[in-house]
């Protein structure tokens, strides 16, 4: 690990054999859980307190990393609200014999400072100093009311049996190798799950191997606690020219009763591939029932509210092709 400046930390590391997952390559819920481990470092070093993911922003996998990169996570601290840091992470990877590394992905990941009592508590404000960091806190604070409408339209949606969509759901336990340095389930570990997940949906549906080039609107509204039933269910939502969106919800639970609660909620979107890795066309998912419609219009509606985010064109994979526009 390598402290870069006051508000910013960078971990280096080579990716391992066991790092690489069902795509060849290692997968995105890795990658992720890269991500939340340095941002967290970010945070605690920043606040000096435990810290806990709130949300982890849009985050786009556009190049693979492979075994034997050398990888570099860097997480940097450019807004601070009361108690919440906004952290940037910069992933980067590239051959440890020399050359320059790649970025493979960029992602804002918010942490909130607690204290023993697991309440928030107020941390130092970061005050940006060179244009640079001005312009890192300007770009945090254009996403802050975006942010809002995204977790506001999520929140808004019901999903039942009335859907008719693929939907796969995986039932295990909190292991202990799963603990964070808090007691608690870490956001990594979470996400990785929803990435196994969502994979398994798209696979399904298609029939072929795919692979996840975007995550977003990455809630987490409760711990996870270690001996706790999980529940991880994707489904289905939409899909564009190449993409399979899957909504992908975490629940959790005490064993001995007591029912599950909603714990993480976020939206990935899935491609699939042929031998070669290049992606190919799926077959396009027309919606059956009522509740299939509202998903599908809720997924094009939050295509259309990160299209408004400053810079932010959005892909061609994330983009429904003409004919589906017309059905929806």
């Amino acid at each position: 690990m390598t402290e870069t400046a006051a508000n910013s930390i960078t971990l280096r590391f080579l990716a391992a054999p066991m790092d690489v997952g069902h795509s060849g390559s290692v997968d995105a819920g890795t990658v992720l859980e890269w991500v939340d481990k340095a941002a967290y470092a970010a945070a605690v070093g920043w606040a000096k307190s435990y810290c806990v993911t709130a949300y982890v922003g849009n985050i786009h996998f556009a190049d693979p990393v492979n075994s034997g990169d050398m990888v570099e996570v860097e997480a940097t601290i450019v807004y601070t609200g009361r108690s919440s840091m906004h952290i940037r992470t910069v992933v980067s990877s590239g051959d440890p014999k020399g050359g320059p590394a790649t970025m493979r992905s960029q992602c804002m990941v918010i942490f909130v400072a607690v204290g023993e009592d697991g309440r928030p508590v107020p941390v130092t404000q970061f005050v940006p100093v060179t244009a640079e960091e001005i312009e890192q806190r300007d770009h945090a604070l254009a996403r802050v009311k975006i942010r809002e409408r995204i977790v506001e339209a999520m929140n808004a949606q019901e999903y039942t049996d009335a859907g008719t969509a693929e939907r796969v759901t995986l039932r295990f336990m909190a292991a202990p190798t799963d603990v964070n340095w808090g007691g608690k389930v870490h956001g990594g570990i979470v996400m990785k799950w929803i990435d196994e997940a969502a994979y398994l949906c798209a696979s399904r549906y298609c029939g072929k191997d795919t692979v996840a080039v975007f995550s977003g609107g990455v809630r987490f509204y409760r711990p996870l606690l270690i001996g706790h039933v999980v529940e991880v269910e994707a489904r289905l939502v939409y899909t564009g020219t190449k993409g399979m969106h899957v909504a992908v919800h975490v629940r959790s639970g005490d064993p001995k009763g007591g029912g599950l609660n909603l714990t993480t909620y976020c939206l990935t979107v899935m491609v699939a591939r042929d031998a070669e890795g290049t992606s190919v066309p799926i077959p396009q998912w027309v919606p059956v029932s009522e509740e299939d419609r509202r998903l599908h219009a809720h997924a094009r509606e939050l295509l259309e509210i990160r299209g408004t985010a400053p810079g932010n064109r959005l892909p061609n994979h994330l983009l429904a092709p003409t004919s589906q526009l017309e059905q929806g």
